[in-house]
């Protein structure tokens, strides 16, 4: 009987595992899916909302059509921060908010030691456990690099598999292509190839590249990387707007695929 719910345990596992996460959000000014490449949207700590490049570029507006001061936030038109002490107050704001955001990127300032913070990865890793808990995806992902690297914690493999794959299933495409390529380093190719494939949908590009590698190479069938192509096509059709490539042509930070 133990090992028949060890079994089912692990089936489940493995359905949970590999099933289609969810998308990213959606811009909160023109509705389209937010980019997984990082320039492709910014944050705004004055009211928690990410904006894709697109909007950012774009001008910003009054009730009345006119146009305004283009060092506003385009969501709720506050005045942007003019220096790090100014954001970090508000994103310190953030955090009492639970903000998930806010609590992931002042980790991360921990962990580099940037923006007037001190380099403290205890203190990273408590607040990317915090908002790991409120569904921060890549914080899981962050928390597996640290027990893979040793950066505040014991190295332990087992924990950075754990931690990686709690942030694949959230939905974070890079989490999931570093699991496709330990599968590889493993020989297990056909895992490998299922996380790469989500990876894909989930806009990681470098995903579809390892694809066709592994065509290229024997190790991968033709129907694989077309299924794989098929997928970024498909995200690519979600994220494009002539707004945002408006953006990206303008200026390199913009670039959102």
């Amino acid at each position: 009987m133990g090992i028949r719910n060890s079994n089912n345990k692990n089936k489940e596992h493995e359905e949970e595992l590999f099933k289609q996460p969810p998308t990213e959000e959606d811009c909160p000014i023109c509705f389209l899916r937010l980019p997984y490449l990082g320039s492709g949207s910014r944050y705004y700590a004055c009211c928690g909302k990410v904006i894709c490049c697109g909007c950012v570029h774009a001008p910003v507006y009054d009730d009345r059509g006119n146009e305004i001061d283009d060092q506003r936030c385009p969501f709720c038109r506050s005045l942007r921060t003019s220096s790090d002490e100014e954001l970090n107050e508000m994103e310190k704001k953030r955090i009492q908010a639970d903000d998930d955001i806010a609590l992931f990127n002042i980790g991360v300032y921990y962990r580099d030691g940037r923006y007037g913070f001190p380099q403290d990865y205890t203190k990273a890793l408590e607040l990317w456990h915090r908002a790991a808990e409120l569904g921060h995806a890549a914080a899981y992902r962050n928390i597996g690099v640290a027990y893979e690297t040793g950066r505040g914690v014991e190295v332990d493999k087992k924990k950075s598999e754990y931690y990686h794959e709690l942030a694949a299933i959230k939905g974070d495409a890079g989490a999931r292509f570093s699991l496709g390529c330990h599968e590889v380093c493993a020989g297990n190719i056909d895992r490998a190839l299922k996380h790469y494939t989500i990876a894909v949908r989930g806009g990681y590009s470098e995903s579809l590249e390892v694809i066709k590698d592994l065509y290229k190479k024997g190790h991968a069938t033709k129907d694989d990387y077309a299924k794989a192509l098929q997928s970024y096509q498909a995200y690519l059709a979600e994220i494009k707007s002539p707004q945002r490539d408006k953006a990206a042509a303008a200026d390199e930070e913009y670039r959102y695929y």
